[in-house]
């Protein structure tokens, strides 16, 4: 049965690939469309730009707890955070295409959405998916290799694989391990297809999960998430341009896959890839920040710095750093800053201040990786929480590091998990084709 199974896998890759190598011999790209921007089907005219910097701010504070939730416990736990992705991404499931709002999140591994029959659902605002009006769809068997080989699955019959997802916060998502057609909508104007993706079709899921999306599409580094599936189809390679969150734009960010991820040219630079026990997040080595003339050494926190010693991701918005390092870059950003303190009154940020004109030059901060000095701009740094109140855009953390999306905004941010690097090139996103 094993030896049928793989022959059965090697006849469809050979196929798939032949397929898709006319639509993907130059890459493709999809539209990522920040769920609160102008764009968002989901933007709320009502909410303030304050409102929106609050509501971040709490999702980054409360993903870090679970990025590194071993830290505390030993139960196996998905480290996502429903709440805290900030990036939508269309895409369409089964046969008829249905389509979709996922959070584009480079820190999960599985692709999930809520399914009918829903036995216990969180509300969404968009139609459910309905498994039955699909040609394509089909449960996994529990024998298959990706049941046996995948965490959190069961099997209450052979022709049923179940998978289980418990969060931190106790949020949950359970259902069926499914294959169906995958479905994006490329920006060259044409949609490209992809079969037998493996899904979590959720029937049972719970908590603090945003009515705007159906659920996730996993870019992170586990064998299920859409970027591994996709595997050598795209080269392994896949990278994002953010456009800065508080400017007036029609721009929307771009995820791009295979050629069209190609990060080259001028000014770009790379940093490799850390592999560590948690093959979901993509870890790298920052070892200083650099604040004019000043070089602040990442010392880590109570396990140390060293290799691997942040994560870098798209789902969390503000930057995390141990509570040493982050008090250090602190003093260093004050040193250059002369303007009147005040306070936070959300208490969420540590160093803001009072500024009467948006010419204020705040310094350019560089992060510098290993291999890669990456500049980053006050736009980058520096978020707007009321009239006239500009905070530092990094705060403590007692548990470990995010480098997280505000700092990636105005970055062409390239993954090539075929090299294991991660490369950046400095460029207006806004004008990127």
């Amino acid at each position: 049965m094993t030896t049928y199974f793989f022959l059965n896998l090697f006849l469809f890759s050979i196929c798939f690939i032949v397929s898709l190598s006319h639509a993907l011999n130059n890459g493709f790209s999809v539209e990522l469309i920040h769920r609160d921007s102008l764009k968002s089907p989901f933007y709320q005219p009502k909410q303030t730009k304050y409102q929106l910097v609050a509501n971040v701010a709490r999702q980054s504070i409360s993903r870090v707890n679970h990025f590194y939730k071993d830290s505390i416990t030993n139960t196996p736990e998905s480290t996502l955070i429903p709440a805290g992705g900030s990036y939508l991404m269309t895409y369409s499931i089964g046969t008829p295409p249905f389509k979709l709002y996922g959070i584009a999140d480079t820190g999960s591994d599985i692709i999930w959405l809520q399914c009918k029959p829903c036995k216990e659902c969180f509300n969404q605002t968009t139609p459910i998916f309905d498994p039955s009006k699909s040609s394509s769809y089909q449960n996994i068997s529990c024998l298959s290799v990706t049941c046996q080989f995948e965490l959190d699955t069961s099997c209450p019959t052979l022709d049923s694989c179940q998978y289980s997802i418990q969060y931190g916060d106790r949020s949950y998502s359970k259902g069926d391990l499914v294959t169906d057609t995958l479905t994006l909508d490329s920006t060259i104007g044409h949609s490209i297809s992809f079969p037998n993706t493996v899904i979590g079709c959720g029937t049972r899921n719970a908590g603090t999960f945003q009515a705007q999306s159906s659920g996730i599409v996993g870019l992170g580094g586990g064998s299920i998430s859409l970027t591994k599936q996709l595997g050598t189809t795209i080269g392994g390679k896949f990278s994002y341009c953010l456009v800065p969150l508080f400017i007036k734009s029609n721009a929307t960010s771009k995820l791009n896959f295979g050629d069209a991820a190609m990060v080259s040219g001028h000014g770009v630079v790379s940093t490799p890839l850390v592999e560590k026990r948690h093959q979901t997040f993509y870890y790298l080595t920052l070892e200083a920040f650099t604040v004019g003339n000043k070089r602040i050494e990442i010392v880590g926190d109570s396990s140390g710095g060293g290799e691997g010693n942040i994560i870098i991701d798209s789902g969390t918005t503000l930057t995390l750093l141990p509570s040493n390092d982050y008090t250090n870059l602190e003093s260093a950003v004050k040193e250059l800053v002369k303007l009147d303190r005040v306070e936070d009154p959300d208490d969420i940020f540590k160093l803001c201040y009072s500024v009467k004109s948006d010419k204020y030059d705040f310094p350019i901060i560089t992060a510098n990786f290993k291999g890669a000095d990456v500049k980053l701009h006050p736009i980058s740094t520096f978020i707007p929480i009321a009239d006239g109140v500009v905070c530092f855009a990094f705060i403590p953390s007692q548990i470990g590091s995010i480098f997280g999306n505000l700092a990636q905004q105005n970055l062409l941010v390239g993954y090539d998990l075929v090299k294991s690097v991660v490369s950046f090139k400095p460029i207006d996103c806004t004008k990127l084709d």
